[in-house]
């Protein structure tokens, strides 16, 4: 049998507590977990892709597992099979969700059967926790350490301030 890798694909603009309690759950089902940040320029992100990697690598520091960050630009299921990877990881946070994360799952099923999706909820405690709240209430001098790590609430307060 072949290793399993799985992709945790997204923005992450920024990385939030949220994100880091899938990818923690992550590593734990999976031998290897590569986090990718896509380019989407649709989504107007405030952090360049560099400085997004740096934050996630920066937040799971010291987490145990076999973790990898990276970007791609493009498919997703295009980057999975240069990576050689099968599964895809979803956080699912409220039903909201379902309807546009169903669809992603089917359209790469459609476009590479190999691959997976598997969809993990965050904690309850993260379950409401969306990205652009967090730069939403960054934007307006809110406190965000509930939110993110020191590292991302600091580059958040730069960049807002």
């Amino acid at each position: 049998m072949e290793e399993t890798i799985a992709v945790y694909p997204g923005t992450f603009d920024p990385v939030t507590r949220g994100h880091l309690d899938v990818i923690h759950r992550g590593l734990i089902i999976f031998k290897r977990l590569i986090v990718a940040v896509v380019n989407n320029p649709k989504k107007h992100p405030v952090f360049s892709i560099p400085e997004r990697v740096e934050m996630i690598q920066e937040s799971t520091a010291g987490m145990p597992g076999e973790l990898e960050v990276d970007s791609f630009d493009g498919l997703l299921v295009e980057y999975m099979r240069k990576r050689k990877a099968n599964v895809v990881l979803r956080g699912l946070r409220a039903i909201s969700d379902y309807e546009y994360e169903l669809e992603m799952a089917l359209t790469n099923r459609h476009l590479n059967e190999e691959v997976e999706t598997i969809f993990l909820t965050p904690s309850e405690k993260y379950i409401y926790l969306r990205a652009s709240t967090v730069r939403e209430i960054a934007s307006r001098n809110g406190d965000v350490s509930a939110f993110v790590t020191p590292n991302v609430e600091k580059r958040l307060i730069d960049f807002y301030r």
